[in-house]
């Protein structure tokens, strides 16, 4: 990434970035690599939730650019967000999609999902667990949230009265997430024979249950880019946004522990997380905000590296269980947690600095905006 990007970082934002990948690190170590609930305690059970904040700082970056370019005079161009975002997201994607297709050994006997689904984004449709690249099912949602928001967010903008009815699909959005939840537990997931594994086929891994989080990103840009009025008031006092946040998510986390797969919590836990995140966010944006001030270390190295890890930890995890085995380290030990972080760490780089890095360098340097005309000033990142 080029020394002007950095100078532009936002250290609150890669806080929680960092946070992210961490809890969903930790989740999965949980999940495939230890298999046991009591290596990371309650953190490794909730570590799920860094999805969501993905989802939700998504959701405030991706729109931010969007409606930033939209209310400017250089204007808003599709074809160059596309061609950003693609650029961003597609070569590391299909590096390691290339890995899990090609070489069996990788896949260690995990049965592979239609390769059209992958490159459809469509893999989170009907996703059975435990399936091969199984986690590239939020980058499915990412990719369709990309492809769709700046094109609703453009046809909004047509509209007369434009704002009050993007403000209309926000309050929609909520409502009609808690809807298609409490439609689809009490059809699929009560009473049936198999509901967890229901729970997540349908709900946890669906498009349609789960863009709280990024619908509550989106507000927040609206927020800051159409009402800065009410921007300031809400930022003016960051560590009263972080502690309402941490409060929300506290109690989000409590009940999702106590009962995940629930009626209840899967109606309105999300919109809660979403809100926490949400929070969060603002707080990392804040004056007087210890998110926004306090350079947590190691945490910017963390989120540039983020999507890298993410594609790669799963499978380095399960890949190192045995042989840490073998030379007589359990999975739950904490000479194997070492080892085994550090390799999805490594890889994690390795794939930034050799796929990542050079595609957005190429990108910074042919398509530097999304704007339409030539900007007087930065596009905000």
């Amino acid at each position: 990434m080029s020394a002007h990007h950095l100078t532009r970082r936002l250290f609150g934002l890669d806080t929680l970035r960092a946070l992210a990948i961490v809890l969903v690190v930790l989740h999965h170590y949980t999940l495939f690599v230890s298999r046991s609930d009591t290596t990371f305690g309650w953190v490794g059970a909730i570590g799920w939730v860094g999805v969501d904040l993905f989802f939700a700082l998504s959701g405030y970056l991706i729109g931010n650019q969007i409606f930033a370019a939209m209310r400017s005079d250089a204007g808003f161009s599709l074809p160059r967000f596309y061609a950003r975002r693609f650029l961003r997201t597609l070569p590391a994607f299909y590096a390691v999609l290339a890995l899990y297709a090609l070489w069996p050994w990788f896949r260690n006997g995990l049965e592979m999902p239609p390769m059209w689904k992958f490159l459809t984004f469509t893999q989170n449709i009907n996703l059975t667990p435990g399936t091969a690249f199984s986690h590239a099912w939020s980058l499915c949602i990412e990719e369709q949230f990309y492809v769709l928001l700046p094109a609703l967010a453009l046809l909004v903008a047509s509209l007369r009265g434009s704002l009050r009815w993007a403000w209309f699909a926000v309050v929609l959005a909520f409502a009609a997430g808690m809807a298609v939840r409490a439609t689809i537990w009490q059809e699929l997931v009560d009473g049936s024979a198999q509901p967890a594994l229901n729970y997540y086929k349908y709900i946890y891994y669906s498009t349609f249950c789960r863009f709280d989080e990024l619908v509550a990103g989106v507000a927040l840009a609206l927020l800051k880019n159409y009402h800065q009025g009410a921007w300031r008031r809400i930022t003016s006092n960051g560590n009263l946004m972080l502690a309402a946040g941490a409060s929300v998510c506290a109690v989000a986390f409590w009940l999702f522990l106590d009962n995940r797969e629930g009626f209840a919590i899967t109606v309105v836990g999300f919109p809660m997380l979403a809100l926490g995140f949400a929070l969060l966010i603002v707080s990392a944006l804040s004056e007087r905000s210890v998110l926004r001030d306090v350079r947590v270390p190691g945490a910017e190295s963390l989120a540039l590296w983020a999507y890298a890890i993410y594609l790669t930890h799963k499978q380095i995890g399960i890949l190192a269980r045995e042989p840490m085995q073998k030379l007589g380290y359990a999975p739950g030990s904490p000479v194997a947690i070492l080892a085994i972080m550090a390799l999805s760490l490594l890889f994690g780089w390795l794939l930034y600095k050799l796929v990542e890095s050079p595609f957005m360098a190429l990108r910074d340097r042919y398509v530097p905006t999304n704007f339409a005309r030539p900007a007087l000033t930065p596009q905000p990142q």
